[in-house]
C-alpha cells in the first residue's frame, strides 16, 4: 500500500498531532454546546433572547449536523419538562425516573419523549417551519452527523473517527446526563423552587453556564443565568458579545428584588414583586426566619429533615415526614414557623383568586404572623411588605 495513502488513512488531510486534535474537539464541542445553550435552550425554548438570522441559521445547523437534535421537538421536550416537572409526565426526572436511568440512559429517555408526538405538537409552537427545516433538517436529521463524519475522516484520518465518536457523545453526556440528571439531584440551591433542581457549580463555564440550573428553574425566561455576585455564566458572556455587535437581542432576564422602607401594608408593588420572585421570597423565610430560630433553639436536625423545613417537606418520604411532624409537635415555636411557611406558600401559589382576593390574603397573613409575637417572624414580615422590582439590566 503506497505511504501517501496510509499517511491519510491515519491522519487525513492535515495530518494533525495530537495536540491540533485536541483543540480542534474542544472548539467543537463547546460550540455545540453554545447552540443547545443559546439557542435550542434560551433562544427557541424560552424566548428570552434573539439572534441575527445569520447566527441563529449558524446555531441550527450546527446542531443538526453534530447533534441530529431537532429544534422543534428540543424546545418541545424542555418546555415539557418545565411545566410538568418531577411528575410522572416529566420527560427525565430522577425523583421520578431515578438518578441512575437519567444520568446513564438520558439519551433513551430523550428518544421516548421524541415518540409523543401529542406532546411536541402541544409544546413545539413558535418554533422554525421553514423550507430547510421541512425538506432537510427535520426530515434527514441523522444525515448531519454521518455528514460530519466523512468530513472527519477526510481531515483527520481514522483519528478524526475517534474524535467524531468523542463529539456525538457529548451532548448525550453532559446535557442528557449531567444537567438532567445531576442538576436535579446534586449541588447548591439559590431557590427554594417547587422542583429539585440544582446549581452544580457557581461558574458555568464548561456546558455554556448550565451548570447553574436552580437559577434557571427559578426564572426559566431570564437570558442570564448567573444570578448571584459570585456566579459566572459563560453564556450571558456570549449573548452579551453578540448583542455588543447587534448580533442579539436580550428579551427578558430575571427581575431584580428591592425592599422599599416603612411600608405598613403589602400592596400592588408588593404582591406584584412576590408572585414574580416567589421562590426568592421562600428562600429568604428560610435563611432568615426558619434558620435562626432552629440555631436558636440549639437542635440538631438530620440534613434530609431539616431541607424539609425549607421546602415544606415536599420531598420527604412517608417516614421522613412522620419524623419530622413528630419533631415539630415538641417544638410549637418551629411548628409555628413552619405553619406560616405553608400558608404564604399557599397564598403564592394559588392562582384561583383575583388580584384584590390575594392582595387581601396576602395582608391579612402578615398582620398575624407580627401578631405571633415570634421576632424573626415579624422583621420577615415588615421587609416583605416592602418588596418592588427593579427590573435587571440587559
Amino acid at each position: 500500500m503506497p505511504a501517501s495513502l496510509l499517511d491519510f488513512l491515519a491522519g487525513g488531510l492535515f495530518q494533525a498531532g495530537w495536540g491540533a486534535l485536541a483543540l480542534y474537539l474542544l472548539v467543537a464541542t463547546q460550540l455545540t454546546i453554545f447552540s443547545v445553550t443559546l439557542y435550542l435552550h434560551r433562544s427557541q425554548a424560552h424566548r428570552a433572547v434573539d439572534f441575527h438570522p445569520v447566527i441563529a441559521h449558524f446555531f441550527r445547523f450546527w446542531t443538526w449536523l453534530t447533534t441530529s437534535m431537532i429544534t422543534r421537538e428540543w424546545a418541545a421536550i424542555h418546555r415539557k419538562h418545565h411545566a410538568r416537572c418531577e411528575t410522572e409526565e416529566d420527560p427525565h426526572s430522577p425523583q421520578v425516573k431515578g438518578i441512575g436511568t437519567v444520568f446513564w440512559r438520558g439519551v433513551e429517555l430523550y428518544r421516548e419523549a421524541r415518540g409523543d408526538r401529542e406532546s411536541i405538537q402541544k409544546y413545539g409552537k413558535g418554533c422554525p417551519d421553514d423550507w430547510i427545516e421541512r425538506h432537510l433538517y427535520t426530515p434527514h436529521a441523522t444525515l448531519g452527523p454521518t455528514l460530519l463524519l466523512f468530513i472527519s475522516f477526510a481531515l483527520f484520518g481514522f483519528a478524526g473517527v475517534a474524535v467524531w465518536a468523542i463529539q456525538m457523545l457529548w451532548i448525550p453526556f453532559w446535557a442528557a446526563g449531567v444537567v438532567n440528571g445531576l442538576g436535579h439531584w446534586w449541588g447548591y440551591r439559590n431557590f427554594e423552587t417547587t422542583d429539585t433542581a440544582t446549581n452544580l457549580t457557581p461558574w458555568g463555564v464548561w456546558i455554556g453556564g448550565e451548570e447553574l440550573h436552580n437559577n434557571h428553574h427559578a426564572f426559566p425566561s431570564s437570558a442570564k443565568f448567573a444570578l448571584r455576585r459570585f456566579e459566572f455564566d459563560i453564556g450571558w458572556s456570549a449573548i452579551k458579545a453578540l448583542q455588543a455587535v447587534g448580533l442579539a437581542k436580550v428579551l427578558r432576564v430575571a427581575p431584580s428584588l428591592d425592599v422599599r422602607p416603612n411600608i405598613a401594608m403589602p400592596d400592588g408593588e408588593t404582591l406584584k414583586a412576590l408572585l414574580a420572585i416567589r421562590f426568592q421570597a421562600m428562600t429568604d423565610y428560610y435563611r432568615k426566619v426558619t434558620l435562626p430560630s432552629l440555631r436558636e433553639g440549639g437542635s440538631k436536625l438530620p440534613r434530609a429533615l431539616r431541607k424539609g423545613l425549607a421546602d415544606g417537606g415536599r420531598w420527604l418520604d412517608d417516614d421522613k415526614r412522620a419524623r419530622l411532624q413528630a419533631w415539630l409537635a415538641e417544638r410549637p415555636k418551629m411548628a409555628t414557623l413552619a405553619e406560616y411557611r405553608q400558608r404564604l406558600q399557599q397564598v403564592l401559589d394559588d392562582r384561583s383568586h383575583d388580584a384584590q382576593t390575594t392582595l387581601a390574603r396576602l395582608q391579612a397573613w402578615c398582620a398575624e404572623a407580627e401578631a405571633t409575637g415570634i421576632q424573626s417572624l415579624q422583621q420577615f414580615s415588615a421587609r416583605l411588605k416592602g418588596y418592588t422590582l427593579v427590573p435587571a439590566r440587559a
